[in-house]
């Protein structure tokens, strides 16, 4: 598996701020330490972190699933419905399997308030694939 700290990100993905703490093959945790840098120019959080979030953490653990059989997965679709807005503070990750097959997986991912408040959600339907080389 590559490098997947925060620190070892492409820029974009530096500026979404997805940090993981857990990975597995059915789970993966982590957070966003959201504030202005994630803002719309109204000053909420915009949605396209979210959607990043969920992305990213449902493709972290697909491949983790399925990287014993060389290979990775590819996102095919991406729901992520916005459900409050958020201003500042942490934003709890959390995305798990909810069916992994032989060419293909799907993914929920839920996005938390530390009030345990849900800020977003999303699935994620992804494709497995051979790992080149």
């Amino acid at each position: 598996m590559p490098d997947l700290s925060l620190a070892a990100a492409a820029p974009f993905l530096k500026g979404a701020g997805f940090e993981t703490t857990a990975i597995s093959g059915t789970e993966v945790t982590g957070h966003i330490d959201a504030g202005t840098d994630h803002h719309t120019p109204w000053g909420v959080v915009h949605g396209g972190v979210y959607a990043s979030a969920v992305e990213s953490a449902c493709s972290i653990g697909a491949s983790a699933a399925v990287q014993d059989d060389g290979m990775y997965a590819v996102g095919l679709s991406n729901h992520t419905d916005f459900v409050r807005a958020h201003v500042e503070g942490r934003l709890d990750v959390r995305a798990r399997a909810i069916h992994q097959g032989r060419t293909g997986q799907l993914w929920q991912c839920d996005l938390t308030r530390a009030d345990g408040k849900l800020v977003a959600q999303g699935r994620v339907r992804l494709q497995n694939v051979p790992a080149k080389g």
